[in-house]
């Protein structure tokens, strides 16, 4: 895993009474969640959702998974810190992190998407735009 100064996107999130399970922490899939909300910040940011919104192509996530490292609680705040992980020729990847209130790390996860063209139902290769884009981060 990367350093927290490798992320350049970050979201706060507020920790809700219904993320908690039985043992009054945050649930396993509310970890899922917040993962997903980095990546939709990841597609705002890079105009991912822009792109899919003027031209019925965008991404597709094809795999994720977490490594839980530490309990949330609530109340409290949650934040997820999300980077590129890897370019390929028609998919690349995303790295998360999700911190504490203390900035320890609770979570790391890891995503794969691919470019799909949701019109013709198939995947594309990576524009050069994009690929230039998601790099930045």
């Amino acid at each position: 895993m990367s350093t927290e100064k490798d992320f350049k996107l970050s979201l706060e999130i507020r920790i809700d009474w219904s993320d908690l399970d039985m043992y009054e922490h945050v649930n396993n899939v509310s970890y899922m969640r917040y993962l997903q909300s980095g990546r939709v910040n990841f597609w705002e940011a890079s105009g991912i959702h822009e792109f899919y919104r003027n031209s019925d192509q965008g991404t597709m996530l094809v795999s994720t998974k977490c490594d839980f490292r530490k309990p949330l609680f609530y109340p409290g705040n949650a934040v997820i810190k999300t980077r590129l992980d890897f370019i390929g020729n028609k998919s690349f990847g995303l790295e998360h992190i999700i911190l504490n209130e203390k900035n320890e790390i609770c979570a790391e996860g890891k995503d794969v998407v691919v470019c799909f063209d949701f019109s013709k139902n198939e995947t594309f290769v990576i524009p050069d735009w994009l690929r230039e884009k998601i790099s930045e981060y």
